[in-house]
C-alpha cells in the first residue's frame, strides 16, 4: 500500500507525533507485584507502539530502537508506556512525569525519528 504522505514533511511530522502520542496511550509492561519490575525492552516499546496504533511494524521497531537508545530511564519508559488518562492527554515528556532529563531525551529521540526512521520507508 502506497503512503500518500511519504517524503513529505507533513507525513514525517505526522508519523512522529503519531508515535510520540502513542507511546502514553499504549499498554504497560505490566509487574507481577514483585519487589523488581522488568526492564522495559526495545520490543516492549515497539509492541505498546503497534498496540497503540502505530501498525507500520517497521517503524514501530524503529522508533522504538532509538527511544531505547536515546538513553531514557526504565522509570521513563515506564511512564511512556503506561495507560492512564493522565499520561494519555499528555503532549509534552514531562507533564506525563519523567524527570526533565528523560524528556529531553524523548524529545531528542522524537526528532531523530522523523530524520531516522521515516527515511527507511
Amino acid at each position: 500500500m502506497r503512503n500518500p504522505l511519504k517524503g513529505t514533511v507533513v507525513g514525517g511530522v505526522t508519523l512522529a507525533a503519531a508515535a510520540l502520542v502513542a507511546l502514553p496511550v499504549l499498554t504497560g509492561c505490566g509487574s507481577s507485584g514483585g519487589d523488581k519490575q522488568a526492564d522495559v525492552s526495545q520490543g516492549d516499546v515497539s509492541k505498546a507502539l503497534q498496540d497503540g496504533g502505530l501498525k507500520d511494524v517497521k517503524l514501530a521497531d524503529c522508533a522504538a530502537k532509538i527511544y531505547v537508545d536515546q538513553g531514557i530511564s526504565q522509570s521513563g519508559l515506564r511512564l511512556m508506556i503506561k495507560n492512564d488518562a493522565k499520561t494519555a492527554t499528555a503532549t509534552d515528556p514531562e507533564s506525563m512525569g519523567m524527570s526533565k532529563d528523560d524528556a529531553d531525551k524523548a524529545r531528542a529521540a522524537t526528532s531523530k525519528i522523523v530524520t531516522d526512521c521515516l527515511k527507511q520507508e
